[in-house]
């Protein structure tokens, strides 16, 4: 008698994105209603956006990336990470990209906007994967060059929209998975010195990078500029003691601290929350990249196992990336923390990356 096949889907992957999904709901509620109140004349108005263009189509995609065969997301890599290039050229097009903060970073259609660069995280990491696949494949030699490529028009489009923050994320995760493929050693540390050099270069040019550095050095020196963001951050968070002083009781969201829907939503939520609340979602985190892993590891080809790493990467080095900012230990960098922060683009794309990471750990046979 032939024996039907079992599959692993991974609960506890799935649980812990709902959970950050719900901290995030939460989270957004608290610090939103003010300035929902202010702006609209309801509490809800920044809450009900957020979800219906950020939660329900993500969860939708995230669905339909779930159901979906692999093999056809590596076959249309390409396709995928042409699309994207495509849209980030288009946001330079007058009156079709938005210009926010002096910088052109979306795409207006109308009756929609999103930020082509927050896709552009996932479908690199699928083009990546497969091309990674597909040169240990064929024992290509000089797989570091075509690779150097791609970063560097990629390193062009995201700087000349001012997201040297998303380039730095990219490239990070892509020597992940350069690394993580098996590739020579010293491929990885060539590319960390032209990365190292290329990112000191453009925070050379830019005044205002080097600004952000000398004030994440040391706070003191533009208390009422660049410093007076991240001394409200230490304000709030340090407001915070052990248990937090309430879910909605923060003090330093009414105004205090700069884009607190988006990047220092981490700040409020640990003023609310307090160590505990903080230590619980740097956990979640800490969760989410070791089932990811853990569905790298157990994945059955090279494809899937480089997509897996990638994504679990992504999401939880950005993560890190954003709470690391806001304790000081790392410069303010303007990347949303994922799940959490204000913003459709970003969540629809995480939303979708945790349906590909299940699809992968759904496909492993046990």
């Amino acid at each position: 008698m032939k024996q039907s096949k079992k599959y692993n889907f991974d609960y506890v992957l799935a649980g812990t994105a709902g959970i950050l999904l719900i901290i995030g709901i939460v989270v957004l509620a608290s610090v939103s209603a003010s300035f929902s109140q202010v702006k609209f004349g309801k509490t809800t108005y920044y809450l009900f956006h957020q979800m219906i263009y950020g939660l329900i189509p993500g969860l939708a995609l995230g669905f339909i990336a779930f159901r979906i065969k692999l093999s056809i997301l590596r076959k249309l890599a390409w396709v995928f990470m042409l699309i994207n290039l495509v849209l980030m050229a288009l946001i330079f097009i007058p009156k079709l990209g938005i210009v926010s903060g002096g910088a052109p970073r979306w795409i207006n259609l109308g009756f929609i906007s999103f930020q082509p660069s927050e896709f552009l995280k996932l479908s690199f990491i699928l083009y990546l994967s497969a091309w990674l696949t597909s040169s240990l494949r064929d024992k290509r030699v000089f797989t570091l060059i075509p690779f150097l490529v791609v970063l560097g028009i990629l390193a062009v489009l995201l700087t000349l929209q001012s997201d040297v923050s998303t380039l730095g994320l990219i490239i990070l995760v892509g020597i992940l998975m350069y690394f993580s493929s098996g590739l020579p050693f010293w491929h990885t540390i060539l590319v960390l010195l032209i990365f190292a050099g290329g990112m000191w270069g453009l925070i050379k040019i830019a005044p205002y990078r080097m600004k952000r550095i000398l004030v994440f050095l040391n706070p003191g020196i533009d208390p009422m500029g660049m410093g007076y963001q991240i001394k409200q951050i230490l304000i709030a968070i340090g407001s915070g003691g052990i248990l937090g002083l309430g879910l909605g009781m923060s003090v330093q969201k009414f105004g205090w601290i700069p884009q607190t829907m988006s990047d220092s939503v981490f700040a409020v939520f640990a003023e609310e929350t307090g160590f505990v609340g903080s230590l619980i979602l740097i956990s979640l985190f800490l969760v989410l990249l070791w089932r990811g892993l853990r569905i790298a590891k157990i994945s059955q080809n090279r494809f899937s196992q480089l997509f897996a790493i990638g994504i679990s990467c992504w999401i939880c080095i950005q993560a890190f990336i954003n709470m690391g900012a806001m304790i000081g230990i790392l410069p303010l960098t303007g990347i949303p923390l994922p799940f959490i922060s204000y913003g459709g683009s970003h969540m629809v794309v995480e939303l979708i990356g945790i349906g590909i990471l299940l699809n992968i750990s759904k496909s492993n046979k046990r």
